[in-house]
């Protein structure tokens, strides 16, 4: 994934998974560039933002959420980098996905059933106050609960909970068997309603089942927070056994899809030499290009990288990603000013894509170039509408209208990072100064009152 509309964002002190023994407090994420992918392994390390790969889920799952009633555009997917299978919902409408669930998803039909599940407890109203509560908060915070959250369920203890007290919460995120009942009757329903078969969502059921130990115990996160009972399972192949649809077949574009999802996921979590082991240069399909592109840039080998991405630039001018990862190569290795131009086409590709925004305005900052300032202030307050929750987005902000002297704003947009990121007291000493250099009667004088407000409501 790029450090454009796709990054990897570690989270300051990094997350292990819902299973680990102890919560982990968040660093601040000014310490990292943004965007940044960070090539690990996929063990729990990494928040996985990726605009083509959101993108491409939120495709498949679109008519799930629509007749859910769901505007497919307000929901949010983030890919978690963790192999373990686990997912859950938080913020009102945000999707949280392992990469683990994505990687072992052998057709789209068995991503889709998951997060069918997940929309049934958005529609259902099951969201449990500990992540409800976290809904202004920064993505990485909400991991954070979640990780130590997950960890209280596996140990039957509430300390993790409170070691997580940084992040303000003590609650179990664990859903009761009526309320998954009823989010399994919703997603059986949602896929009814769109021609879809459940057989995905079965074999998920019967997978996580398969790993629990003789003991019962369940050894995935999500069956943790998810109670799997044998009633649950029964009832889902019950209905695939009368479904109407049982035997529906996924798209081939929903196929597609999946498979260029799974191929970027390997390609950026996996060892370059594994990638390009599996993409040989005799197979010459788009996906195994794109995979050896991916493979040469992270070894470093831009000589290999550049040629091989712009020559799926040449034969698919239409593709904004291949021009985000060009920007994203040349960036990352020093070349600001030559990634301006490709992150710039990328905008003008896919110009509903925020992330890309964000680093095509940090290539303008970085530039140096007085000149091209008030385009990145443009393009980060319009990123901004969609990915508030980017406390790194407000570091960048504060940093342009620093660089334009306007310090309330700068002000303004740090006291933004400071409470997406749960630092109440710095979210309060910044909107003061915030209104200290900002117009009285202004919208931004009266945001920055309401953030001292939002901040007062619980202490740090």
């Amino acid at each position: 994934m790029s450090r454009s509309g796709r990054r990897w964002l570690p989270v300051g002190s990094m997350l292990r998974a819902a299973t680990m023994a102890f919560a982990v407090a968040i660093a601040g994420l000014a310490a990292w560039p943004w965007p940044c992918w960070a090539h690990g392994d996929g063990g729990g390390e990494e928040i996985l933002r990726d605009t083509e790969i959101e993108a491409d889920i939120r495709t498949m799952v679109a008519p799930i959420w629509r007749v859910a009633g769901l505007d497919p555009s307000g929901v949010g997917i983030y890919i978690v980098g963790d192999k373990q299978l686990n997912s859950f919902v938080a913020g009102g409408q945000a999707v949280f996905i392992n990469s683990g669930i994505v990687q072992r998803a052998d057709y789209p039909n068995m991503l889709i059933g998951v997060i069918a599940h997940e929309t049934g407890h958005i529609a259902g109203g099951h969201i449990l106050r500990a992540l409800e509560m976290a809904k202004n908060a920064s993505i990485e915070t909400i991991i954070a609960m979640a990780a130590a959250i997950g960890a209280s369920v596996a140990g039957g203890s509430g300390a993790p909970m409170i070691a997580a007290a940084g992040v303000g919460q003590r609650a179990y995120m664990s859903f009761s068997v009526a309320q998954e009942a009823t989010a399994d009757h919703a997603a059986l329903n949602y896929l009814d309603r769109t021609g879809q078969s459940a057989r995905g969502l079965l074999k998920f059921f019967e997978i996580l089942q398969a790993n629990e130990p003789l003991t019962g115990e369940a050894t995935d996160p999500w069956a943790r927070t998810h109670p799997l009972t044998t009633t649950r399972i029964d009832y889902i192949r019950h209905h695939v056994e009368t479904s109407r649809y049982a035997d529906a077949s996924d798209s081939p574009q929903n196929v597609q899809l999946l498979k260029t999802v799974k191929m970027k996921l390997h390609a950026f979590l996996d060892d370059p030499s594994a990638t390009l082991r599996a993409y040989p240069e005799s197979d010459q399909s788009p996906d195994a290009r794109y995979a050896r592109a991916i493979a040469y840039y992270r070894i470093p080998k831009l000589d290999k990288a550049l040629p091989t991405i712009d020559g799926l630039i040449r034969d698919f001018p239409k593709n904004p990603y291949y021009q985000e990862l060009k920007g994203q190569m040349l960036f990352e290795n020093g070349r600001i000013r030559d990634a301006i131009a490709p992150y710039e086409q990328a905008v003008k590709l896919d110009p509903q894509a925020p992330l890309i925004r964000i680093s095509l305005s940090q290539a303008y900052i970085e530039s140096n170039d007085p000149s091209l300032n008030k385009r990145a202030i443009a393009y980060l307050n319009d990123a901004a509408q969609s990915e508030g929750r980017e406390g790194t987005l407000w570091r960048l902000l504060a940093t342009a209208y620093g660089r334009d002297n306007n310090l309330g704003m700068a002000a303004l947009s740090l006291a933004e990072e400071a409470l997406a990121n749960n630092k109440k007291k710095d979210a309060r000493q910044q909107a003061q100064r915030a209104k200290q250099n900002l117009p009285k009667a202004s919208a931004s004088y009266a945001r920055a009152e309401e953030i001292q407000r939002e901040a007062k409501e619980d202490s740090d």
